[in-house]
């Protein structure tokens, strides 16, 4: 049984920049991860992805190094995070997955691939994005379609020859339905208007005039913030844009069924496709949060702010945990640091 004082789950960003805030403070601290290898949440990811964020917004205290106003490739985000636990020596488990974890009158009790933790106090940090979503309706496609999910989809190389239907509107889908449009043709399934967002204003990242007018860090509970989370999605570069004017990806509504070797969608329309990108984002898995009062009845968080009901127990990393910044790279240690200060005056 290893006792400490402070568990932190997950050694990605947000974790990481969590591990730097714990290592300012007297306690003992471990982050535990079930990946191989630090980074490998970006590292794994398809090829081409490159972060809408540029490098100037990073984790505290350590700058993404390059251009600060340039994007970061995946591979370049995820050596920088492998990077910042060497340069902080944060005590990072990895190949450590838990399984379960209760509250004794003595703390956290987590059982994990590696044996028993003890712990004063839990931090969360694994992010939401656990199991990848495909569409029950999926399963009723022959054979003959090739179908992955955007997590296991690395390049175009994998696919067959013809026609592919990315669903999903998202960045990644936006993402990988401009790669693919290069040399085939390409249907893009929507569930609603796109929203277009420059990278660019000016020669300056647009996240630029978001950080300065306040929109990335307004309050989720201001009026500021109530209007931003009811926006919708936005996709973030005019690329997608463009091939849809040039009819090179063509835009279709919501996926909602299949017939024979075909896709239906909601206007009753129909497309006939070899491959299937299924970009239609993941579902939070808390199932191992075992205590009473953690986790609400459609399996998500209970907490204000990244603090739990429940004494000890916190949670980072979340979309719009105190604002818009909250889930991304150059924001996340803004909630680290406050979670830190409710930590130390505990």
């Amino acid at each position: 049984m290893k006792q400490i004082d402070v568990l932190v789950i997950g050694a990605g960003q947000a974790g990481l920049a969590m591990g730097y805030y714990l290592k300012q403070q007297a306690v003992s601290f471990t982050l535990l991860d079930a990946s191989d290898r630090i980074g490998n949440s970006w590292r794994n990811r398809y090829d081409s992805l490159v972060l809408f964020t540029p490098r100037k917004y990073s984790l505290p205290g350590m700058p993404m190094p390059g251009d600060p106003n340039g994007l970061p490739a995946k591979d370049e985000a995820a050596d920088y995070l492998e990077a910042y636990a060497e340069r902080y020596s944060l005590p990072v488990q990895l190949q450590t997955r838990v399984i379960s974890m209760n509250k004794t009158t003595q703390g956290f009790l987590l059982e994990t691939n590696r044996g028993m933790y003890r712990a004063g106090k839990v931090i969360v940090a694994t992010g939401p994005f656990h199991t990848p979503y495909i569409p029950a309706f999926a399963s009723g496609l022959p054979d003959e379609i090739y179908q992955t999910h955007s997590s296991a989809y690395r390049n175009p190389g994998e696919l067959r020859d013809g026609p592919v239907l990315v669903v999903g509107a998202g960045n990644s889908g936006a993402q990988i339905a401009a790669e693919l449009s290069r040399e085939r043709l390409v249907y893009l399934s929507a569930g609603s208007k796109l929203h277009f967002k420059p990278l660019y204003v000016l020669g300056q990242s647009i996240f630029r005039y978001f950080d300065l007018f306040g929109f990335i860090r307004a309050d989720k509970g201001s009026p500021l913030g109530s209007w931003l989370k009811s926006r919708p999605e936005q996709i973030y570069g005019l690329e997608l844009k463009s091939l849809m004017a040039d009819r090179k990806v063509l835009l279709k509504p919501r996926a909602v069924g299949t017939k024979e070797n075909c896709l239906l969608f909601e206007d009753d329309t129909e497309a006939e496709v070899s491959n299937i990108v299924w970009a239609t984002g993941y579902r939070s898995d808390y199932r191992w949060i075992r205590i009473d009062g953690a986790i609400d009845s459609q399996g998500n968080p209970i907490h204000r702010g990244g603090v739990s009901p429940v004494s000890g127990l916190y949670y980072l990393g979340l979309p719009w945990q105190s604002s818009r910044g909250s889930a991304l790279l150059g924001w996340v240690g803004r909630d680290a640091a406050k979670l830190a200060e409710k930590l130390r005056l505990s």
